[in-house]
């Protein structure tokens, strides 16, 4: 059956179900095709669901270290996996199920239920129907990567969606990859009570960060007993009566990495392949990631891009922001960018990083001249009184200018603490604006205004290459 649209949105992940919401709400008729589950990665196989582990993860590792607080717990804390994958389900399920019932109430909003392919620039076939529309917005999304390593296809490996759905602690999960999935997994399953070994091909951990950040994460997870191998330049499996054997081409260490399961990774693809693009005049870059412009328009006329599948942004928040962009552009008037926006993301390690616009590397590589202030955890009274110093907040800014230009905090509340930072910097106001506020005590928060307080030169250093 063929059917006439206003807009039909491809892909109910975080963007497309509030861009189709604001359609809906201008009187558009509007189409939201769907194949899988709504809520996209976030939902389903991403923040909520991992989230919701680091917790169950967190509360494992409190209570062995109950005693350090004066509670006492008599034995060793157990781990029901099985409780924690239903109460992990429960959730998930509850946030896509109040996605779906909203998307279900909107107004001029049809939900198709199957796989959407482009015929032309203005024809989308969904299942058994034909839908056309002068404005189309491609939210598809991503997942992870699977490189064809040698041997994988010979040992029992998950990716970040499969891991999820075990409901046994593994003996001992080898992680292929030190970036931001891979190190949360790494914390989770060591928590739980694994034996685990990360496995990174470059010199360090999560590599965009400054070599002082890098060095601080592998430190505390060391502490918890978790093996790092950097530098691993050639990696290939095997399967030795029953265990993983991972054979590494390393400068320093055994060759072999013997344990149980492995998880890799090692970053994503977009779900671009099979969207027919080609019909449409949409064009990819060598990744698949779909080529837009400053407002999110594909090469194709009236077609859009939001979401992880434009190569623009790998969270949830700049997915959501890419809807926000389209929909302020097209239906308010407006004239917004993705350049206008601050890198922010956060790793939910434990403790977790708040990070935000410029690392002291990238700065420092600009040759302008800039302040660093730095505040190690151990100083700050509201984590020791937590019992949580590990870490360290930093923070650069211009030193001309005054405005501030980037900062990491590595610490206890990071995650949160970050956005106090990220609002000054969207206001350009001058890092005295912070430095002179009053800040609550005792918070982490009101260490900002004295780690500013004490800026130093920003000098070229070893720590921030």
């Amino acid at each position: 059956m063929k059917q006439s649209f206003d807009a039909i949105v491809i892909g109910a992940g975080q963007g497309g179900p509030t861009l189709a919401g604001r359609f809906s709400a201008a009187g558009m008729k509007v189409a939201l095709a769907e194949r899988n589950l709504v809520g996209g990665t976030c939902v389903n196989t991403g923040c909520t669901p991992t989230k919701t582990m680091v917790a169950s993860a967190y509360a494992a590792h409190l209570a062995r270290r109950a005693s350090e607080f004066g509670v006492q717990i008599d034995g060793a804390p157990r781990i029901d996996m099985r409780r924690v994958k239903a109460r992990k389900d429960a959730i998930v399920e509850e946030s896509r199920a109040g996605l779906a019932s909203w998307l279900e109430s909107l107004p001029n909003c049809t939900i198709f239920a199957d796989h959407a392919r482009f015929d032309s620039p203005r024809e989308v076939t969904v299942g058994a129907d034909t839908l056309t529309a002068e404005r189309i917005f491609i939210n598809v999304g991503g997942r992870a990567a699977v490189p064809p390593m040698p041997g994988i296809d010979q040992v029992p490996y998950f990716t970040n969606s499969s891991l999820l759905e075990i409901d046994f602690v593994p003996p001992h999960l080898i992680v292929i990859g030190g970036s931001y999935v891979g190190l949360e997994f790494a914390q989770i399953f060591r928590r739980f009570g694994s034996e685990v070994t990360v496995v990174e091909m470059g010199p360090r951990l999560v590599r965009r960060e400054d070599e002082d950040v890098s060095a601080a994460i592998r430190q505390f997870l060391e502490a918890e007993g978790i093996g790092v191998r950097a530098e691993a330049k050639c990696i290939s499996f095997s399967n030795d009566d029953g265990d993983v054997v991972a054979r590494l081409d390393c400068a320093t260490g055994e060759r072999d990495v013997r344990g149980t399961h492995v998880l890799l990774a090692v970053g994503r693809v977009p779900n671009t392949g099979d969207l027919g693009l080609d019909k449409a005049g949409v064009k990819t870059d060598e990744r698949g990631y779909i080529t837009v412009d400053d407002e999110l328009r594909t090469t194709a006329d009236g077609i859009w891009a939001l979401g992880d599948c434009n190569g623009r942004g790998a969270f949830t928040h700049t997915a959501f922001n890419d809807s926000e962009i389209i929909a302020a552009n097209l239906l308010d008037g407006e004239k917004r960018r993705v350049s206008d926006r601050i890198p922010a993301y956060a790793l939910y390690t434990d403790p977790p990083l708040g990070r935000v616009g410029l690392t002291a590397s990238e700065v420092a590589k600009t040759g302008r001249r800039a302040l660093i202030g730095t505040r190690p955890m151990t100083r700050v009274k509201r984590a020791v009184e937590k019992g949580e110093t590990a870490g360290f907040m930093k923070i650069i800014v211009d030193a001309d200018t005054h405005e501030i230009l980037g900062a990491a905090i590595l610490g206890t509340g990071g995650d949160e603490v970050i956005h106090s930072i990220a609002d000054a910097m969207y206001a350009k106001a001058p890092y005295t604006v912070i430095q002179r506020a009053v800040h609550i005590h005792p918070t982490v928060s009101e260490l900002i205004p004295t780690m500013l307080g004490e800026l130093q030169p920003l000098l070229p250093r070893a720590t921030q290459s």
